[in-house]
């Protein structure tokens, strides 16, 4: 492309400082450097983490940053020592990497990389390398992804080619919230056919997690949430019963233990609230009841009794929901050309960049599954 080796200039949404609203702005986007490859972004959504890293978290070090790790987009050039992917290659930017040579990649156990960037910065920490400038002044990257611009930088190892008839626009949520919910009752907490299933919360990744214990052959699927306009959603992803805690007077895992005699199988929290961690746990049935950690948070400590994991439950946790990035998004894609999983009725806004803004207010304040920005023309 007439771009390949030159800095473009273009639009991006930068978050100057947390707890504000983005600013649309003229950036430039330097070239791409050995093992990194440019990407045209033409949509992306907004996740529940955005907002984490914009409103919750306290590291104020990490700004001014470009957010946005949910997309899918174009090859626009790639740098010294990229043989896998050409200009024009349709893929997904991955806020897991898959470096596929060190220990954990190595292992079938988990999908962690020791090359994965970090979403919370610790203190001391380096800044990480960008290629993004703004008003003279350096704007670092987002979970190395940054897909809240119209270009973007991401490194090799965190990229996944994807089938070129797949449509973006839709396919770009399977760059987090599908795969983080799907995957972590189909690979982490393994549902069995028959079983019986809660799912603690309805957002994009709860929908998902509903949808996997669905194809995992879950006999019941209990959907637990305080808003019950979310209930008839669930119903389209598999959802056969559903628990609004505000309806009773008593703790949710009392209510689902005495309609499932004893418990449920298998619990997965996809809020990101420590207390709902807990009865979650604590709706699980004992002598074998797994109970999935998804929802994304890290500022408070969480608890439960000893006796809840002495009696033969199993609590544990979920990131991007066990695939390993580059192998697993293809495979997703693939599903859903197939018709075999749902996307598109996840999405229930489609807005542009500009829109940005509005697109995390609706999220605040629960009024969205997925939000899709149009960031650039195909």
């Amino acid at each position: 492309m007439a771009t390949a080796g030159k800095v473009i200039k273009c639009r991006a949404a930068v978050a100057w400082e947390p707890r504000k609203p983005l600013v649309i702005e003229e950036i430039e986007v330097a070239p791409p450097q050995a093992n990194e490859v440019r990407i045209k972004i033409v949509a992306t959504a907004v996740c529940r983490s955005d907002l984490y890293y914009l409103l919750e978290n306290m590291h104020e070090d990490g700004y001014p940053t470009i957010l946005g790790h949910e997309a899918a987009g174009i090859v626009e050039s790639v740098g010294p020592g990229v043989t896998e992917f050409l200009p024009g290659d349709k893929v997904i930017p991955l806020f897991i990497s898959q470096c596929r040579e060190c220990r954990f990649c190595k292992s079938p156990k988990t999908n962690q990389c020791e090359k994965t960037c970090s979403l919370v910065r610790q203190e001391g920490m380096p800044a990480p390398d960008s290629r993004f400038t703004c008003k003279g002044k350096k704007v670092l990257p987002f979970v190395g992804t940054s897909t809240f611009s119209e270009y973007t930088v991401v490194n090799q190892i965190a990229v996944a080619k994807i089938d070129p008839t797949a449509p973006l626009d839709k396919v770009c949520l399977l760059g987090c919230g599908i795969c983080t919910g799907y995957g972590a009752a189909v690979n982490t907490a393994k549902v069995e056919p028959g079983s019986t299933c809660a799912v603690f919360g309805l957002g994009a990744v709860g929908l998902a997690a509903v949808m996997g214990c669905k194809a995992a052959g879950a006999k019941r699927i209990f959907a637990v949430d305080i808003n019950p306009d979310k209930f008839e959603k669930a119903k389209v992803f598999g959802a056969t019963d559903f628990v609004n805690p505000k309806d009773h007077d008593k703790p949710v895992s009392q209510v689902l233990a005495e309609m499932t005699n004893g418990g449920v199988d298998y619990s997965l929290e996809c809020i990101g609230n420590v207390d709902i961690m807990r009865s979650a746990l604590e709706s699980c049935i004992p002598g074998w009841g797994v109970s999935v950690i998804v929802g994304w948070t890290d500022l408070k400590d969480f608890a439960a009794r000893p006796v809840q994991l002495i009696a033969g439950r199993t609590w544990k946790g979920s990131l991007f929901g066990g695939f390993k990035s580059k192998d697993g998004v293809p495979q997703m894609v693939k599903a859903y050309l197939d018709k075999k999983v749902k996307v598109d009725e996840f999405i229930t806004h489609n807005m542009t960049l500009d829109q940005v803004n509005d697109a995390i207010e609706l999220m605040k304040q629960s009024k969205c599954i997925r939000t899709v920005l149009s960031v650039s023309p195909q």
